[in-house]
């Protein structure tokens, strides 16, 4: 042995004493250090981060919402000139995460390459002590990190509470898995590894300059490095760590919840693989054993038994309560109607209870709610409907159910119902896109032309199977934008049939209520209170019209109010019949189908019934089978009510009524006396 190599050994060995090697380099392309325990390290350490008595770095405590940093004492020259390429490296550490509070979980920590040293600006809780509020995701960060996070932050879209994630200034990592290892069998297998509570850990984060992989490896201290790594990305981080050297070391910290983050050992190589660290010469992770019990728990306690023997006392009360909660309204003619027939509890726990949250919905006959029922997992929607009389319940259910019948892609399913303390719920099949009123008139997207012309074809088709192809004629008598629900694939469906009524196919129905929404009611209806087919095509009509220029059946102006049909009409008269486009449309329609449609909604809405189409006639127009008649304005006009009056049609008391906008018909018009 020379005298050189001699003084060599003689110089280290104080220093393999106390614990740790410090850098060593053979040229600016090779740099290496290992640490198996800090004691006598000259780490920069900040925030709640010490070395223990024991040798090992503590990152964080039991003290909420702090922060912590070790960072190697000096900067490594992590490129070979100022517009190098990042060289490789490769570095292991052993890490460890307790809590005093078993498996209650804080935030986790990471291993970070960055510019500076400096982290005063960086925030607790979430962001691990490496960035803030503002700064996460910008591109003037400059830091790379491995971070092993023990909380799921749905804000950084993290997969789980316990994973790996590869970091490029931002929390939002670049790729993550779940925390664990690849065993090294022939197989491969997968075995997950707590990060807390799972004793010492150690990690390989591995950079090849050439090929520009990163490579993540995690194992229990003591087991074989496992051959395939657990996250593998190619990223070039030459575009992240754009100056020659840079900071190295860990970073943690703790929000409501807190917990120990300690660091036994690490080693680092550039340009050649980190020093093997020798697990037998690490510092011991400490013992936290249960706390002793509060002052405060001991002085809750005793309180806390005298209320559960309270609550046993009351048992008994909330039983009964809870079955007078559920109860429900049965009569022995109901027993036919089996399956249509729901359990009020399913009802009430599909609702949350009716909450408010579920709420999706208020009309004039009823509060709508969102439920999922507890056995089929089926979205539904119940409506909640008063009735104060028993006369004629019994045939409104019968026609409810008869209507559960009812099977069309153009028609809400209506499941059925359950009757509870002068109160009706009806059961329908639920629209995720809600009633196309809100598309009209509310803040959601707009709908294009043809999307509109869809949902014009769709109720047309739905109406048409209501009224000519079902096994008996369905009056829908309350056709409007409210009633017309959305489907996922935005195909329009009639729904609402709480004034629906139905008749065998040749009879005369004899409906004497005048029922509906003020604007949507044929004259004919408002005067003899007699609702036909053709009083649910005049108020098809009056939707059509609605649907194409984006405007209520009554156009409020400076001192009065215009009906949206005589508005169309006096365009139509100017020759500028398609400046009644809605203008959301922003003139992006076809023109041919415009005039089509905005005719035939006039068509259909005129105050003569024997001039109306059936809907058999109204699809077909709209299927281009048949040509629209031709039509001229003055064959429309309201104003020939006063003309129908004198010629004794309807009387003067229709004429007054119809189109009043003070009537409200909504609040009298669901009946349950017979209607």
């Amino acid at each position: 042995m020379t005298t050189n190599s001699m003084k060599i050994i003689l110089s280290i060995l104080p220093i393999l004493i106390v614990g740790f090697i410090p850098e060593f380099s053979t040229g600016n392309d090779h740099t290496q250090f290992i640490y198996t325990g800090f004691t006598g390290s000259n780490f920069t350490l900040d925030g709640a981060a010490r070395i223990t008595s024991t040798g090992l770095i503590e990152l964080t405590n039991d003290t909420a919402r702090v922060k912590g940093h070790a960072v190697y004492p000096s900067p490594l020259r992590f490129r070979r000139s100022p517009d190098g390429m990042v060289q490789s490296f490769s570095t292991s550490f052993v890490f460890g995460i307790l809590s005093s509070f078993g498996d209650i979980r804080g935030h986790g920590f990471a291993f970070f390459i960055s510019p500076s040293n400096d982290f005063t600006e960086a925030f607790p809780i979430q962001f691990l002590g490496l960035f803030n509020s503002t700064n996460n995701g910008s591109l003037s960060n400059h830091i790379f990190a491995i971070e092993l996070d023990t909380i799921q932050n749905i804000e950084f879209a993290d997969i789980d509470n316990n994973h790996v994630g590869i970091d490029i200034n931002s929390l939002n990592s670049l790729k993550s898995n779940t925390a664990g290892f690849y065993n090294n069998n022939k197989n491969a297998t997968f075995t997950k590894l707590p990060l807390i509570g799972s004793g010492p850990i150690q990690t390989w984060v591995e950079y090849d300059g050439n090929t520009t992989q990163i490579n993540v490896t995690i194992a229990p201290l003591g087991m074989e490095k496992p051959v395939r790594p657990l996250l593998s990305l190619t990223f070039n981080l030459s575009i992240v760590l754009t100056t020659e050297q840079a900071y190295i070391g860990f970073s943690s910290s703790t929000g409501l919840s807190t917990g120990h983050h300690c660091v036994l050992g690490w080693s680092f190589g550039m340009n050649s693989p980190a020093p093997i660290i020798d697990s037998t010469k690490l510092p011991k992770l400490p013992y936290l054993g249960p706390r002793s019990p509060s002052k405060l728990l001991e002085i809750i306690l005793p309180i806390a038994s005298a209320i559960l023997v309270l609550a046993i006392g009351t048992i008994a009360v909330i039983l009964v309560r809870r079955h007078l909660r559920y109860k429900e309204v049965h009569e022995d003619w109901e027993v036919e109607y089996g399956p249509h027939r729901f359990a009020y509890k399913d009802l009430y726990h599909a609702t949350k209870g009716f909450s408010s949250k579920n709420l999706i919905g208020v009309g004039g006959f009823g509060r709508v709610y969102k439920g999922v029922l507890p056995k089929s997992k089926s979205e539904v929607a119940v409506k909640r409907v008063s009735y104060n009389s028993k006369q004629g319940i019994k045939q409104f259910v019968a026609e409810v159910v008869s209507m559960g019948h009812l099977q069309h892609n153009n028609v809400v399913k209506l499941f059925g119902y359950c009757r509870r303390k002068g109160e009706l719920l009806l059961v329908y099949d639920y629209m995720v896109n809600g009633s196309l009123d809100k598309y009209l008139y509310g803040d959601e997207n707009t709908l294009d032309w043809g999307q509109r012309f869809k949902i014009i074809k769709g109720i047309a088709s739905g109406l048409l199977y209501l009224h000519e192809e079902w096994d008996k004629v369905v009056i829908h008598r309350d056709v409007k934008p409210n009633n017309v629900l959305l489907d996922k694939e935005m195909n329009g469906r009639l729904g609402d049939f709480g004034l629906a009524r139905l008749y065998d196919h040749g009879t005369d129905p004899q409906t004497t209520h005048v029922v509906g929404t003020i604007g949507y009611l044929a004259p004919e209806l408002v005067h003899r209170g007699k609702a036909t087919t053709l009083t649910d095509v005049f108020a098809f009509g009056i939707f059509v019209l609605e649907v194409i220029c984006g405007r209520k059946p009554m156009i409020e102006e400076t001192q009065s109010q215009v009906m949206l049909v005589d508005w169309v009409i006096q365009n139509w008269n100017k020759d500028s019949l398609l400046n009644t486009m809605d203008t959301k449309l922003q003139g992006n329609y076809d023109i041919d189908e415009a005039f089509l449609a905005l005719k035939l909604g006039l068509l259909c809405s005129h105050p003569f019934p024997d001039a109306r189409p059936n809907m058999r006639q109204v699809l077909q127009y709209l299927d281009g089978d048949v040509p629209l008649p031709e039509l001229l304005p003055a064959h429309f006009s309201f104003h020939m009510l006063v003309s129908m009056q004198g010629e004794g049609q309807f009387g003067p008391s229709m004429v007054s009524l119809y189109p009043s906008p003070t009537l409200d018909f909504g609040s009298i018009s669901f009946s349950l006396d017979g209607r």
